[in-house]
């Protein structure tokens, strides 16, 4: 049983969410690095990030990450997600070996198996 301090306290909306995978990748426009959500969690796939760029500019685009988030909803604009520990961005160590094949120059997609990505570290 999964314990909610939303249930128990309705002053609380749903707008935090913790331990979100997301891809850093160069947006095309901005050519600025981003992240964005990976398919297959409990928030919508592809929507944007805003972090602090220093955070995320060590590692290449395609490196994985895991992080907590705050849902932002602006009337009139699309919702995207905000870096709740900007400062404690870190890689996810559930998606290790691609991490690394992204630093040594490889390129492949990461593989999901099943609904979230922690099932690859029992191997």
């Amino acid at each position: 049983m999964q314990l909610s301090l939303v249930e128990l306290f309705p002053e609380f909306n749903r707008s935090l969410f913790l331990d979100i995978y997301a891809k850093m990748s160069v947006d095309t426009k901005t050519k600025r690095p981003t992240l964005c959500t990976l398919a297959g969690q409990r928030v919508p796939a592809e929507l944007k990030i805003r972090c602090q760029r220093k955070s995320i500019n060590a590692f290449p685009e395609g490196t994985i990450y895991k992080l907590d988030v705050r849902l932002v909803d602006l009337k009139n604009k699309k919702p995207y997600f905000s870096a709740v520990k900007n400062n404690k961005i870190q890689r996810a160590i559930e998606f290790y070996d691609h991490n690394l094949r992204v630093q040594k120059g490889g390129c492949s997609q990461p593989k999901l198996s099943g609904s979230m990505p922690g099932a690859q570290l029992a191997r």
